[in-house]
């Protein structure tokens, strides 16, 4: 694979796009040498690489402004002024370590319990994310962190149903017949993917999306069902209802691969599409012809997304969909199945890696993070200590306003590891710089495609900046750790993720940073439960899963309905009869990108779109500033009259950061800590409001 030419003066390195996003696009930085020190002039995508195509979205194509912000912090902080007003003095990495080790050092002395790890994927990168921060946390014996914020009740359940988290590679969607893009906006989300899927359009392809929102990508489909949020769950059923009721059915798949099909035939045969439409808020007719179009349009590929599971039922509902490939005989076609996320795939290292060994048979305390707010204020032993890295949890976690009061404690030691001063920095004691992706050195799979990346620094770091890994490194050294894994390099730990022999990811490192990228060792073309070889207890995609009964959970899928629904609770829908969601904005993700003032103009201000016929029963006119409140909270947008807002159902584009909001909130401010059935996750998408002009 051959770097294109690159000027005099120049040259081109091999990069990976480190955000939460399921194409992981391969990148190539130009720098160039200015007054002796390495400068990035340009980054793209590589044109070699077979899903991205040279091709990057509207926000890391800004990554430069990013990296060269002139609000990057450069320097460790120390907190001067009261939490959450963001004062802050310059201090030497030694006065900062020296403080926190110490700081640490008694509490721990105490309960290393009371000190809690807090981070996600502010970067997907293996060494900057969690190696060594693992090994510190686990040496220190602090709490487990739960990470469930985004993923986990999708994947669970994908696991429970087929033993893994895979499906069709992201290049097969080209060659589907029928695509059903659920709970997904491609275009924003997963641009790449959605190149496949205009190729299979071009080829005669028909596109359908399952969305409460018509969004970017919806109004590219051939159709659009706009069902009610938390309902998906009830549609996937109807599906299987119509399914069974017509026999269109691959027995042959089903007989041989499958288990618990009668289960699941009796649970299908309470939701017949009349129901399921009353359930929905849709037509009987479209679940007919969406089940018609699914057995006679042929292969049928589902790109399942998590908004859809972030509801009370989410978990049921991700197992009712991917149930169907298998009803269907879909996943005998490499361009058939369901991809939620390919994550399973590339299994990393994590004894090498993570060194769980370090705990030495102590078993600590897990806090699920989507209840930090909860967690702040009551856990027992009190959380005495945070340390922040790669998140930003007062503006992404639910119920806002909780987390905010728990982050005020004065008695809460916190430490935040960061690119910029956001929310969460604000109430920081100290905020340590970190580099981004073009000045360190990581290695990163993917959760939608086949291929695992290297990145290799461009540029020295800006300032006093310091990798993730580094800054763990010498604070593991600040508190006296002196086991030999504490001082291996991030080239080392990243030539540790996927040694374990027998694996699909046969990686060796010093290829791959030549490469950039390398696809993983699984057949091509690539459907790997054609012939079943699921890797659930049975062996076969589990209708039924006894795991789940073993659990207390019920085995076969069903519809949960939502906590905050007009049947499921009246009450509240009487007093705040709107259901929100918060969707990403096209130009964000998640809160990265916010501050990037490029970014921001195009995306504008903070915005609710709700339907014409919600607006003027509150007499809203478009261009109103209106206040959306619940009994949590309340924040302030800009009204959008537009039908793409079905009826009942309001839109607010995020995640904002607080202090960029006019009223200094965002949508996280109604949200609850109301967790799924499955996976302890959070239900953002779960949840009631009234609107009201300002």
């Amino acid at each position: 694979m051959q770097l294109p030419a690159a000027a005099p003066a120049e040259h081109i390195v091999r990069a990976a796009c480190p955000h939460d996003c399921p194409d992981t696009c391969a990148m190539l930085v130009t720098v160039r040498e200015i007054d002796g020190r390495r400068v990035a002039v340009k980054v793209a995508g590589d044109p070699s690489h077979p899903t991205t195509h040279g091709v990057l979205c509207t926000k890391v194509s800004r990554y430069l402004e990013r990296t060269y912000h002139p609000d990057r912090i450069l320097h460790p902080l120390r907190r001067v002024g009261r939490k959450g007003v963001g004062r802050f003095v310059q201090v030497t990495w030694d006065e900062a370590l020296d403080d926190i080790a110490g700081r640490l050092e008694r509490i721990a002395a105490v309960d290393p319990q009371r000190i809690v790890p807090y981070s996600y994927a502010g970067t997907m990168g293996l060494v900057q994310g969690e190696a060594m921060a693992s090994r510190f946390f686990h040496k220190l014996g602090a709490s487990f962190l739960d990470r469930t914020i985004c993923a986990t009740a999708g994947g669970e359940a994908l696991t429970y149903t087929l033993g893994t988290r895979t499906g069709p590679a992201m290049e097969a969607f080209a060659d589907s017949r029928l695509i059903v893009l659920w709970g997904t906006n491609a275009i924003a989300s997963n641009l790449h993917l959605w190149s496949f899927a205009q190729q299979a359009k071009r080829r005669g392809a028909k596109l359908i999306a399952v969305d409460p929102y018509r969004s970017d990508t919806a109004e590219k489909c051939h159709q659009h069902i706009a069902l009610l949020p938390g309902t998906d769950g009830a549609l996937a059923l109807g599906i299987a209802h119509v399914l069974i009721r017509e026999g269109w059915l691959d027995r042959d798949y089903i007989d041989r691969y499958t288990l618990g099909f009668d289960a699941l035939a009796a649970r299908a045969e309470g939701f017949p599409p009349h129901d399921v439409a009353q359930i929905c808020g849709i037509s009987a007719s479209e679940v007919e012809q969406l089940a018609r179009d699914y057995w006679h349009i042929r292969p049928a590929a589902i790109r399942l997304n998590y908004g859809m599971q972030r509801v009370a039922g989410g978990g049921n509902a991700v197992r009712a969909v991917a149930c169907l490939p298998a009803l269907a005989g879909h996943w005998r076609d490499p361009a058939g199945g369901v991809l939620l996320s390919s994550s399973g795939v590339a299994e990393v290292d994590g004894d090498r890696l993570y060194r769980p060994g370090l705990l030495a048979g102590r078993s600590p305390r897990t806090v699920n993070m989507s209840t930090i707010g909860e967690a702040l204020a009551h856990a027992d032993p009190p959380i005495e200590a945070l340390i922040v890295y790669d998140s930003n949890p007062v503006a992404v976690a639910p119920d806002s306003r909780t987390v905010a009061a728990g982050f005020a404690r004065e008695d809460l030691f916190t430490v935040v590891l960061e690119h910029f001063r956001t929310d969460t920095a604000d109430y920081a004691d100290y905020v340590l710089p970190a580099t981004t992706q073009l000045e360190h050195l990581d290695v990163h799979k993917s959760y939608g495609h086949l291929y695992v990346l290297a990145n290799n620094p461009a540029i020295e770091p800006l300032g006093a900046a310091l990798p993730n890994a580094e800054i763990f490194r010498r604070l593991a050294a600040k508190m006296g750790f002196t086991d030999p894994c504490f001082a291996e390099t991030d080239d080392a730990l990243a030539a540790q993720a996927f040694r374990r022999s027998g694996t699909t990811a046969k990686v060796d490192w010093e290829q791959l940073k030549q490469a950039g990228w390398q696809r993983l060792d699984v057949p091509l073309p690539y459907a790997p439960f054609a012939q079943g070889g699921f890797p659930t207890p049975s062996g076969r995609c589990e209708f039924y899963s006894q795991a789940l009964a073993d659990l207390g959970v019920d085995p076969v899928p069903d519809y949960v309905p939502p906590n905050e629904g007009p049947t499921s609770n009246p009450r509240r829908a009487a007093r705040f009869p709107l259901a929100i969601i918060s969707p990403p904005a096209r130009n964000f993700l998640n809160s990265t990108f916010v501050n990037v003032t490029s970014l921001r103009d195009t995306e504008g201000e903070p915005t609710l779109q709700i339907h014409p016929r919600d607006a003027a029963l509150r007499g809203i006119a478009d261009g109103d500033h209106v206040r959306v409140f619940n009994d949590r909270g309340e924040f302030e947008l800009v009204a959008r009259v537009t039908d793409r807002a079905r009826a009942g159902v309001v839109v607010a584009l995020s995640i904002w950061w607080k202090k960029l909001a006019a009223d200094g909130r965002n949508a996280n401010e109604v949200t609850s800590q109301a967790l799924t059935d499955i996976g302890r996750a959070p239900t953002f998408y779960d949840c009631l409001v009234e609107v009201a002009v300002r």
